[in-house]
């Protein structure tokens, strides 16, 4: 058993290191992380899991709002992007956030060609990382159903 766990807890560490060398998460996700604490074990989860709510919202509108040939209301699209931005930074979605800052000047420059690029990016980005978020999620509660605790990772 105790094998078992130790070798999650490996797992763990590992993985979740991995997600800040390849850029996908940055310093916020480690202060939301403190927030967590035992009266509230799926804090950060369900934090996440909002984001990705907000994420699919948002990402869904500037589809819409993209599909609208010849009639974009980029201010619209801009709006989506800022508040994506926000929420990207907010849980450390570091190349979310980083794709906002590009999808946003191709807003202020009315670039439609840039936008659905972007759009595209920002979708791609967005279900990566929901994924490798989903799979870090899944090891914390193997490790909890076997008996161990979640061990905190030094950047």
């Amino acid at each position: 058993m105790d094998t078992l766990v130790a070798q999650l807890q490996r797992q763990f560490r590992d993985y979740t290191i991995s997600l800040y060398h390849q850029g996908f998460l940055d310093d916020q996700f480690t202060e939301l992380k403190k927030l967590q604490d035992e009266c509230s074990p799926d804090f950060v989860a369900e934090v996440v899991f909002l984001f990705f709510e907000d994420c699919e919202k948002l990402i869904g509108n500037m589809a819409r709002a993209l599909d609208q040939t010849g009639n974009v209301d980029f201010s619209l699209v801009g709006s989506s992007v800022h508040q994506l931005k926000g929420s990207s930074s907010s849980v450390g979605a570091k190349r979310v956030k980083g794709l906002c800052v590009t999808f946003k000047e191709c807003c202020d420059s009315q670039n439609f060609e840039g936008c659905v690029r972007c759009l595209q990016q920002v979708d791609i980005e967005y279900k990566s990382l929901k994924a490798k978020l989903q799979d870090l999620f899944n090891l914390e509660q193997q490790i909890v159903q076997a008996g161990g605790r979640i061990p905190q990772v030094d950047i």
